[in-house]
Order: structure tokens, then sequence, then C-alpha cells
């Protein structure tokens, strides 16, 4: 087949982009020749992080709705109007033998615009409870590529594959080990490791706890913390632990870019529980304690959390609870060795390692079917 054309819409997050730039990896891999655009957001971050991995993107001037403040969503109808013109005219440009779409603003009005223009489609639903959008445009989907079982619910059975989540493939590429890990970090090969995970950006809650516990961490010098604090709250970070004095063994960093030397290095995780982050802990095996945000549409990330749970594969504290118990909990857990392997072998069954290849093959035959019809 010549050259495959096809557009990957999506973004807004790091857990819609890294799936997406995924995909476009392992199309490439199966059809090297393959000319792949990426239809994003204006100002989001996938703007950066597309180009950045090799790919040319275009951004569509839309925005999400205001559930807070109902009378600013005037201008986003018309930004939506907006987007849907200019979606068109990229497809009748770029003519697309198919279209995907992984979750984000951007995602609606693109698929919509293609699946009217006859282009076949193809869902990747990340999360166990299914975003408005991506249920709407399941109507007209061709495929619809999920993680979670049970999802039918949501979807016409029929057209569901059951592939897993994409995750950034340098971590299984970069196979480390935990002890080279610990010592490239500058921490110590002797004491426990939890690494705490707050997203690029952070997570409040997740700072709080271990803000407000310093004094836990200090009283137990077998544990030792690498904590992603987000670029958003570091500056505050920094100056509290300057008053307050940081402890020894509690490695800060605002962001981690070596993500692999971070998971390779920790015993046990502590995380939101965002699609992306969950399939990168059930690819690698990790213990994790997944702490749901509440500020996500449907709750979907308790949802995430208790699939996991339900099979013995995380532990889950409520966002709610994490700042007085969040920091006892990770080191009574890590302290536990038959604990952490009966939840690091429940969990690591639940990995998906060959999800972008299969997510991949789906598109290609979608576009051939496309081509020969």
């Amino acid at each position: 087949m010549s050259e495959l054309r096809v557009i990957i819409s999506g973004g807004g997050t790091g857990g819609h982009i890294f799936p997406a730039i995924s995909i476009a990896n392992a199309i490439r891999e199966q059809h090297p020749d393959a000319k792949i655009l990426f239809i994003g957001a204006e100002n989001r971050m996938e703007m950066q992080r597309v180009p950045a991995a090799g790919y040319k993107i275009v951004g569509l001037p839309i925005a999400g709705f205001d559930r807070r403040h109902l009378w600013k969503n005037l201008g986003v109808i018309f930004k939506i109007w907006q987007s849907r013109r200019k979606a068109r005219a990229i497809v009748r440009e770029f003519r697309p033998d198919v279209a995907v779409g992984v979750g984000g603003y951007a995602s609606g009005p693109t698929l919509q615009v293609c699946q009217q223009m006859g282009v076949p489609t193809l869902l990747q639903e990340q999360n166990s409870y299914a975003g408005v959008t991506n249920k709407l445009l399941a109507r007209h989907a061709r495929k619809i590529c999920v993680a979670y079982e049970g999802m039918e619910r949501f979807f016409p059975q029929d057209r569901i594959i059951l592939t897993g989540n994409p995750v950034r493939q340098n971590l299984v590429q970069d196979a480390f080990s935990r002890g080279s890990s610990i010592e490239e970090l500058g921490l110590d090969r002797t004491k426990r490791t939890v690494l705490i995970i707050g997203g690029s950006l952070g997570a409040r809650t997740l700072n709080e706890s271990v803000l407000r516990h310093l004094d836990t961490i200090r009283r137990n010098p077998d544990v030792q913390f690498i904590w992603q604090t987000g670029k958003y709250y570091s500056a505050e970070i920094q100056e509290r632990l300057r008053v307050a004095s940081q402890p020894p063994y509690l490695k800060v960093m605002e962001f981690i870019s070596d993500m692999s030397r971070a998971y390779a290095a920790a015993d046990l995780v502590v995380s939101r529980a965002g699609a992306s982050s969950i399939s990168e802990i059930c690819l690698l095996g990790k213990p994790s304690i997944l702490v749901p945000s509440p500020n996500v549409a449907e709750d979907h990330q308790t949802k995430n959390a208790m699939a996991l749970v339900s099979k013995q594969a995380a532990i889950c504290v409520k966002d709610a609870d994490a700042v007085d118990t969040l920091i006892d909990t990770a080191i009574e857990v890590v302290g536990d060795s038959a604990r952490l392997d009966a939840i690091a072998a429940a969990v690591k069954t639940l990995g998906k390692p060959n999800a972008s290849s299969d997510i991949a093959a789906e598109v290609i035959a979608l576009a051939q079917a496309f081509r020969n019809r």
C-alpha cells in the first residue's frame, strides 16, 4: 500500500499526547513511508511535544466547556464552529485514509468532520469510564481500542478491541537495573525507595502530603523518597523546605526527565490514577498507591484505580484522606516485602506491552480497507 495518510487528533495533557506519539511511532515502524499529521488544540502542550517527537501538527482554536461559568460558553461554541471549519479544510487538503482520536479537545471536531466526509475513524479510549466526546464519536467509529474490560456499557461491543494503553516507548526499551538507577539518582541502595509523581505540573494533594509529614520522613531513615513536585508548585515547595529543613533521603525534583530510571529505582510508586500512569505501572509491574484526582470528569480516576484494586493490583487512598494518611501508608507498605511482591505479581498480569503496535495494525487495516473500497 503506497503512502499511508493518517490523521491523529487529541492532546491537552501528557496522558493523551504520549500515547498518540507512541501510536504514530508504531505506524511508522509498520509502514515507514506513512504520512502522519497531528491535529491538536492551539496553545496546549501538544503544540510543543509533538514537533519535538518529529511530527507535524496543526492547531485548532478549540476550548473546553466551562461547567462553572455557563455564560462563558458562548465563546466556546464559536470556537467549536471555527475548529470544525478549519478541520474540514485540513482534511480536504491532507486527504487522510484514516483518522485516530486519542481524546482531548481537538479530537471532537476533527473526527466528526472525518466521519461526515466518509473517512474511517478509530478511537483510543484510555480510561475505564469513557469520556463524553468518545461516547458521541463512537456512534460512527469503525474501531474502538480500550484499556479496560467491560467497556461495552459505553460502546458498541462488536467494535471494541482490548489493546491496553500505549506508553512511552523508552520505558520498555531502557531497562535499567534498580541498583544502577539508585546510584545514578544519588540515593542509597540499602534503603527502600518510594517514588511520588503527580504529573508534569504536579498535584497539590500529593505535595501537601509530603510537606505535612516531613517529621515522619525523618523518623523513618530506612525509607528514601523521590518526589516530583511539578513545575507549578516548585518555587513554593523550595521555600517551605528551606524554612522547615529538608529531611535527608528526600530527593526533590521539579520534573523527572528520565522516568525509566525513576521507575527502576522505585520499590513503590505513589501516583494519581490517570490512564497513562496506570498503564506504565502495569507494564512495569510496579506496586503502587493510587490517589485519584477529584478534579476530573465523571470521577474517572477513581474508576481507573478501582479497576486495579478489585484485582489486588494496587492500593487506593482517597484524595480527601491523603494529606493525613498517605505518607504513613507508603512507609508501612514499602517495608512489607510480601505485600509488595503480591501487588507486583497481580499488576504485572494487567500490562499490555504490545498496545502501540496492536493499535497501529488496526489503523493500517482500516486504511487498507478504505482504499480497497
